[in-house]
């Protein structure tokens, strides 16, 4: 087996031009981790915030919270995988490389009808939506929700996965385009809100009753319009700090509504939770993905070398499903 690795390094605070290609150790998987052979790595929102805050001690300079790959080596203490087997994990970093190694815990064995391809699109969004609905949220059965961005990774994710567990899901959309592609997910209704005031929408389509949950990923930029789409002691759940803005809302309508207002990072959890979300979504999400009635929506593959360029597009915010890297030669635009 090769000896030195390839991967994406993060060499300074900046613009996606900071990410550089450099050769790295082989890294040397813990007792109980894997060490994979990447084909495919996902992309996303905190990789770019990442390489926007620089190199950090706290984290990797290697980005990338998600693979799919061949198991390579197994640590000492993994039981019940194998060294050739085809998986798709959750990792703490270090994603965009040739090899990475991931915690055995939160490793899928890639089922039948599944491609390497697609299975690197899922891990980041699966423990986004199962930890934020179910965990931070508490979703109970039947309950309606309103995704924010029902194009993207983990809103593509969320409005298949909830709307098979048996919930209404409204979605919000940047296009018309887009809007079609969130209905042909499961989507209840999506809302063009560049077009329609979501939150009057929200209140129509549910006779003025609002929606339960609300997933933001804008930041503060809606609190006081996902506040009305809210219904009566219902929770909004934040999942990225947009532009850094002091979240506002009026009180006294939070007061009415007895709403929650709260928001979650998936990467500094304790590997304890993230495994006991990994044995849910065993459970419940993964005979789903085998099934075919939870797919990833991938937008472009594009070559690991291309990782600045990814950057770019996901940062226009006209993608419209998961960016990948492929360790391959070429890949697809």
């Amino acid at each position: 087996m090769q000896t030195r690795n390839t991967a994406i390094f993060i060499t300074a605070a900046g613009e996606p031009e900071v990410l550089q290609v450099r050769s790295a150790d082989m890294p040397t998987p813990a007792e109980d981790e894997l060490l994979v052979e990447v084909a495919f790595a996902g992309v996303n929102r905190h990789d770019c915030n990442q390489r926007r805050r620089g190199p950090t001690p706290a984290h990797c300079d290697i980005p990338g919270l998600e693979v799919s790959g061949t198991v390579r080596a197994v640590g000492a203490k993994v039981r019940g995988i194998a060294v050739g087997t085809l998986v798709c994990a959750l990792a703490d970093g270090g994603g965009y490389a040739r090899f990475a190694c991931v915690p055995a815990a939160h490793a899928f064995e890639v089922p039948e009808g599944i491609s390497l391809e697609q299975a690197a699109a899922l891990p980041e969004a699966l423990f986004t939506v199962w930890h934020n609905f179910f965990g931070v949220a508490q979703l109970a059965g039947g309950e309606s929700v309103l995704v924010h961005g029902g194009t993207s990774g983990v809103g593509s994710v969320a409005i298949q996965l909830l709307s098979a567990l048996g919930h209404p899901v409204y979605a919000t959309c940047g296009s018309e385009a887009k809007c079609e592609i969130a209905m042909g997910l499961g989507a209840t209704a999506a809302i063009h809100y560049r077009a329609q005031a979501f939150e009057q929408e929200v209140a129509r389509l549910t006779q003025g009753r609002g929606v339960d949950v609300v997933l933001d990923m804008a930041g503060a930029a809606y609190g006081a319009r996902n506040l009305q789409a809210l219904a009566h002691r219902g929770r909004m759940v934040h999942l990225a700090p947009g532009d850094g803005a002091d979240f506002s809302a009026p009180l006294r309508t939070i007061m009415a509504k007895e709403a929650k207002i709260t928001g979650s990072l998936l990467r500094p959890l304790p590997t304890e939770e993230k495994t006991l979300i990994a044995r849910r979504l065993r459970q419940v999400a993964w005979p789903l993905v085998g099934s075919g009635r939870v797919r990833p929506l991938i937008e472009a593959v594009l070559p690991l070398e291309n990782a600045a360029e990814a950057h770019r597009r996901l940062e226009s915010g006209a993608v419209a499903g998961k960016l990948l890297l492929s360790t391959a030669p070429g890949g697809s635009v």
